[in-house]
């Protein structure tokens, strides 16, 4: 979960996600078996749920909440607008100083009762924030004991970080007395209280600078909660032997920017997150412009992957793994969409990889746990972009020594382990939080059909 910059337990200081990787913070969930698109369970069991992820993306979606000084817009891609403004409220800048007053306007989801009670919850967003222009994007629950959450900021955003702008931020220091926010996820702070999330809502604010006609748009909006059971280990899943198949994806390092930019998160040694993002953004064929990448130093090889760090970046964590920062950084170019969900087993990925969806990854290891990646890390991001015909996983992973050593093929049976479990023992002995299965998925605006059906089996539509 969450966005942490963490050390490492071996050779390369790897990077990043999870406030709680590193095992300090977060509770782990306790809960029961998986099942496919929500976990991992043994062969032939009647596996139950344990995740669930729902998006409002289509017209009569943002039709069913509650406007206020919003429009909802049809079209190839449906998204919600500022229309008339309920007024103008300030803004303090934690990270600047600087104070501003802006108009905005709100859009309230309807209640979501969930499939799956939770005690995590992680809010993603799609959207478009023109210079002057922010989000907000807050979430708003009910307990399982009838009691009723605060609303939690889980994020303000903007695309860029200009003079006209607010810095892209997470929001320390929420909680009541049962649920707290990790930067980027919401978590109930007692697990084993059997307390859980039962119901949401999600809240956006649109702002912009008073007096203008600019306005953020919003394509998708959607929050993966879940309740995985705490393990060290999980199941073996069984391959789909015989259906290898290798998508052809661009290769970044991000070692090679070590020192550059080090007011991003120290700078390339910890940008797992944005490598990995880059790299599935130019699979679909998307790049940055000239302009976009015009203030990087022209002596820098790859500087997508600059720009990609410094437009992942959170001010509040102070760094780049800010999960949703990065499925809001790949939907703001053209027709793509960007979730963050978790997945219950490699045979999910594999179903991605068949109809050409590449994911990103998150897990945490000692240099032990996984042959031939010479490292240990408390949190990592990969891309996975494919699978031998024994069912092994292919993988770029950006912390190796240059783009050309980046691809590598890791045993299936270490890779889902170290991806799919809540708990392990770090370096010292103690034992620290594992990811869960946590995933970004980036895909087109309008997937083909087979995409279509995998990603709804998968829960995304």
């Amino acid at each position: 979960m969450l966005a942490a910059a963490l050390g490492v337990a071996g050779a390369a200081a790897v990077t990043t996600t999870a406030a709680a990787a590193a095992g300090t913070a977060r509770p782990s969930a306790t809960g029961t078996s998986g099942a496919p698109g929500d976990a991992v369970a043994p062969a032939g069991s009647k596996a139950k749920r344990i995740a669930e992820y729902h998006g409002w993306t289509s017209h009569a979606d943002w039709l069913a909440g509650a406007a206020e000084g919003v429009r909802a817009e049809s079209g190839a891609r449906p998204g919600i607008v500022i229309s008339r403004p309920l007024g103008s409220v300030d803004y303090t800048d934690p990270h600047t100083g600087t104070k501003a007053a802006w108009e905005y306007a709100t859009w309230t989801s309807p209640v979501r009762t969930l499939s799956v009670p939770a005690t995590e919850a992680i809010v993603s967003w799609n959207a478009r924030t023109p210079a002057g222009t922010w989000i907000q994007i807050e979430l708003k629950g009910t307990y399982t004991d009838g009691s009723a959450t605060p609303w939690y900021v889980m994020g303000r955003w903007a695309s860029d970080d200009g003079a006209s702008s607010i810095r892209r931020t997470s929001v320390d220091d929420q909680s009541d007395d049962k649920s707290s926010v990790w930067t980027d996820t919401f978590s109930i702070d007692d697990p084993a209280s059997g307390l859980r999330l039962a119901k949401y809502q999600v809240r956006l604010t649109l702002h912009r600078k008073p007096g203008t006609k600019l306005t953020p748009t919003v394509w998708r909006v959607g929050a993966m909660g879940s309740d995985v059971p705490d393990r060290f280990e999980v199941p073996a899943s069984t391959p789909s032997l015989g259906k290898g198949r290798e998508l052809v994806v661009p290769r970044y390092s991000q070692e090679i920017h070590k020192g550059q930019y080090p007011e991003y998160d120290n700078g390339g040694e910890a940008w797992c997150s944005p490598t990995s993002s880059q790299m599935i953004i130019e699979y679909w064929g998307r790049k940055p412009s000239a302009k976009d990448l015009a203030w990087v130093n022209p002596d820098y090889a790859d500087p997508q992957v600059c720009h990609a760090a410094r437009s992942t970046f959170d001010y509040q964590y102070e760094g780049c793994g800010n999960w949703p920062f990065n499925a809001a950084y790949a939907a703001t170019y053209r027709d793509l969409q960007g979730v963050v969900t978790r997945l219950g087993s490699l045979n999910d990925a594999e179903k991605l990889i068949e109809v050409g969806i590449p994911l990103i990854t998150s897990q945490s290891f000692l240099k032990t746990e996984l042959d031939g990646a010479g490292y240990g890390t408390s949190g990592h991001l990969m891309t996975v972009i494919g699978f031998t015909a024994d069912g092994d996983v292919i993988a770029n992973d950006p912390a190796s020594a240059d783009n050309d050593a980046v691809r590598h093929v890791y045993k299936r049976r270490q890779w889902e382990n170290i991806w799919l479990r809540t708990k392990r023992y770090n370096a010292d002995g103690k034992v620290v939080s594992g990811t869960g299965g946590v995933c970004y998925l980036y895909f087109p605006a309008k997937p083909t059909a087979a995409q279509r059906r995998v990603l709804t089996e998968l829960g995304i539509r």
